[in-house]
């Protein structure tokens, strides 16, 4: 049975069958709505439904807890509707001209640059022009029909070679072969790019990227996007981490400061070791964000992290901050074993 679904504001419609996830039929009529995951956990496509009825799927309590599927929210990449729908929800416009496709990869070389984080460098055909938007993640395509999403941590305009970085899941089957087994010239199957986590360029705010952990990957995309764009916007980098081990490009994230003009990068640390010897930042991340800009009603952000991180950071930075709604944009990354 195929239902009708409008979107307000700006009354944008398209035709879902009862066996698509609402989020499924926009991307497939060419609407591009907000998203992250695809698995019902970051809650970057949570919308409300005005009028009908959905079923939620498989959305996570976290993301979806049960006051709010009560007002009436859901997560559109898991809501299936069971009738006509009018959701309330921000409309990107169109996808435009960069589809995703699914292609193969050849791994280039792999780096391990702390004890559970891996940088895989992967070369793309050489007929592909492989083309994607700063901040956006590709899905690696397992032999068994699985998925593992992960960041694009290079900016577009290098794109012969796609840089990702890997922190090691415990009992994480693809995570172990990476860390384990991988070896250069293995050949990857992706599809790609995915999310709409990437920097809106036609704004001026200033824009603070914040990043947990190898949620550093599409902030740094969207850093080296800026400077090969010599652009000018103010960008405000907040990197958090337990250790000084967990900042493991901290060298190169110092030295955009000089190479970047408007930038400014604060690495904070939660639970530094005595063997650090840090002097630095400490506590979370995103209260290091709001000690120093109580008032964020002219910025952006760009969070990326755990998603206990994005929950934190969305709800203070909206309520303690002044953060617009709209000006609020996440990727969580979730693990699967």
């Amino acid at each position: 049975m195929q239902f009708r679904i409008q979107t307000e504001p700006g009354r944008q419609s398209f035709s879902a069958e009862e066996s698509q996830t609402i989020l499924e039929a926009a991307l497939a009529a060419g609407l591009l709505l907000p998203y992250g995951c695809r698995d019902g956990a970051c809650g970057a496509c949570k919308a409300r439904v005005i009028e009908g009825e959905v079923e939620h799927g498989k959305a996570s309590d976290n993301a979806l807890p049960a006051q709010e599927r009560a007002a009436g929210k859901a997560l559109l990449c898991q809501a299936h509707p069971r009738s006509d729908l009018i959701i309330e929800v921000r409309t990107l416009g169109k996808t435009g001209d960069i589809q995703p496709k699914k292609l193969p990869c050849r791994v280039e070389s792999l780096e391990k640059v702390a004890s559970d984080v891996m940088i895989i460098k992967v070369k793309m055909p050489a007929s592909e022009n492989f083309r994607f938007r700063a901040g956006q993640y590709v899905d690696f395509l397992l032999s068994d029909g699985r998925r593992r999403s992960f960041s694009i941590a290079n900016a577009p305009e290098d794109n012969a070679q796609l840089e990702f970085h890997v922190r090691r899941v415990d009992g994480g089957s693809f995570t172990s072969h990476v860390f384990d087994t991988m070896k250069p010239r293995e050949i990857l199957r992706m599809e790609g790019p995915l999310g709409t986590f990437f920097i809106r360029e036609d704004s001026a705010r200033p824009a603070v990227l914040v990043a947990g952990g190898t949620g550093f990957a599409p902030i740094k995309s969207i850093v080296e996007h800026a400077i090969a764009n010599r652009s000018v916007r103010p960008l405000l980098l907040y990197w958090g981490a337990r250790t000084r081990e967990g900042l493991y490009m901290d060298a190169l994230a110092r030295d955009w400061e000089s190479v970047l003009p408007n930038f400014r990068y604060i690495p904070v640390l939660s639970d530094a070791l005595a063997d650090d010897a840090w002097d630095g930042r400490t506590g979370l991340v995103h209260e290091a964000v709001m000690q120093d800009l109580p008032d964020l009603s002219g910025h952006e952000v760009y969070a990326c992290g755990a998603p206990a991180m994005i929950d934190a950071a969305r709800s203070d930075f909206m309520t303690n901050c002044r953060l617009a709604e709209e000006a609020f944009f996440a990727d969580a990354f979730t693990f699967a074993s």
